[in-house]
């Protein structure tokens, strides 16, 4: 799996292998979102807005923003609604402010009940309103203000003479006078015109004259993150968690898949491979601790990383494959010997397929043309821990069965050191996959994995035969 890509059909393994223990994870993260939630107290948020008339530019509204969350307005705000234990700067941090399309300002305030954030957000509203228009009545001095008003009465002065000049022109119709009759008017519009812009333009007016669009309604459901979007947080990031850590163990993983690696890691060669019909797995003596009992309950007891196994042909096709690896191992001996089959312990499939390798050497159906039978096979179970192989008595070489994808290099080193060290040669490897029975057999000659009635010095357990 470290050079496959990550796909979905991956994911789905996971999920219907580990569905347990993300189930479990998935709860403890629920679990997780529900103590954070007891942190954080419940909220509630709702908003006002306020209408300022007139032309106004970006950079004023900006201004308006941070005037409507000054210490000025929301001290001002605490002092009126006068909650105990909350003060001005406390505050600052619940109210907030922004300017939207159409110079309009909203101010939201949050606290915890739906009543308070209603009563927040009007008093501050109310307080930015007067405080406005206080600085807009500050900032107006009697000079400043007196001269708009001396302008109208320019402005309305100039009116009259033009009316007095209209009248006192020619009454005829010539074009002289109808062209100067026209100017005087146009003049007169204009000056008119001037003065109702110089009203809309008046800072003073325009400050003063902001409109509360209606009190801030009461908010009906919290403000996020809510109570049960911190649970839904939870799991998610839990089970999310967990399957992103089955990926990555899988891509650090040094077990050996290929062929060619497992024969390189053991020093010898690959004699073909066997299958193992599926079946459900045995719960080994061994198996029966509490954390057995808790690895099979969450279903982490399981491999998950290897393939879906593959629909076998029949039972004649799998006896076949059995047949053909004796045969071999009878055709690469000089003389008929008998041979250590060591099995890593732990290794299930392995196991199942070594007593089958010693159940058809057994039944020796059809000798060579040589008169050589098939060897005498012993099955032994090796610690990859502790590889530990009985010394050499009668026997005269090894015979490795193993899962493919179950074990690293170094562990498959060290069965080779420990077959060395007990003399004795590794004269082949022979790899075990899991396939699916048909439900339906051949017609031929039907074979049971019985144990054969050959004594063994150990069995897979370590135990002896």
């Amino acid at each position: 799996m470290n050079d496959d890509t990550i796909r979905l059909v991956t994911i789905g393994r996971i999920i219907r292998r580990r569905w347990r223990l993300l189930t479990v994870l998935a709860a403890v993260g629920a679990l997780v979102g529900y103590g954070t939630s007891l942190l954080f107290p419940p909220s509630y948020t709702t908003s006002a807005s306020v209408l300022l008339p007139g032309q106004w530019e970006e950079r004023a509204l900006l201004t308006q923003v941070d005037i409507a969350t000054s210490s000025s307005v929301v001290d001002r705000a605490a002092a009126a609604l006068g909650w105990r234990g909350v003060s001005g700067g406390e505050l600052r941090d619940r109210v907030s402010a922004t300017a939207a399309d159409g110079n309009i300002i909203t101010i939201s305030g949050t606290a915890d009940t739906p009543e308070r954030a209603q009563q927040l957000s009007d008093q501050v509203v109310q307080q930015f309103v007067t405080f406005a228009a206080r600085i807009a009545g500050d900032n107006t001095d009697p000079e400043a203000a007196s001269r708009p008003e001396a302008l109208r009465q320019m402005v309305a002065q100039t009116s009259r003479r033009i009316t007095e000049l209209a009248d006192a022109a020619d009454p005829g119709q010539t074009v002289e006078s109808v062209q100067t009759r026209t100017e005087l008017a146009n003049l007169r519009t204009a000056l008119q015109e001037a003065v109702n812009k110089l009203d809309q333009a008046d800072p003073a007016a325009t400050k003063a004259n902001m409109v509360v669009m209606g009190p801030a309604a009461r908010p009906a459901g919290q403000a996020a993150p809510t109570r049960l979007q911190l649970i839904v947080a939870g799991a998610l990031l839990f089970f999310l968690l967990t399957v992103i850590g089955h990926l990555t163990a899988a891509r650090m993983s040094r077990r050996l898949r290929a062929e060619p690696e497992i024969a390189a890691a053991l020093g010898s060669t690959l004699l073909g491979t066997v299958d193992v019909p599926g079946e459900r797995p045995v719960h080994r003596p061994e198996g029966r601790g509490p954390r057995a009992r808790i690895r099979r309950l969450l279903g982490v007891d399981v491999r998950w990383d290897i393939p879906t196994p593959q629909t076998s042909g029949d039972e004649a096709g799998r006896q076949l494959r059995y047949r053909r690896v004796c045969a071999r191992l009878r055709d690469q001996l000089p003389v008929p010997r008998r041979l250590l089959v060591v099995v890593p312990d732990g290794d299930e499939i392995a196991r199942r397929a070594a007593w089958q390798l010693v159940a058809e050497a057994e039944s020796d159906p059809s000798p060579s043309s040589s008169g050589r039978g098939y060897p005498v096979l012993q099955v032994v179970g090796v610690s990859v821990d502790r590889p530990m192989v009985p010394d050499r008595d009668n026997e005269s070489g090894a015979l490795v069965v193993l899962s493919a994808g179950s074990w690293t290099a170094g562990e498959l080193a060290g069965i080779a050191e420990a077959c060395a060290d007990a003399k004795h040669e590794v004269v082949g490897i022979v790899l075990a996959g899991t396939v699916w029975a048909r439900p339906t057999r051949s017609a031929g000659r039907p074979r049971e994995a019985a144990t054969p009635a050959l004594a063994v010095g150990h069995d897979v357990t370590g135990g002896s035969g």
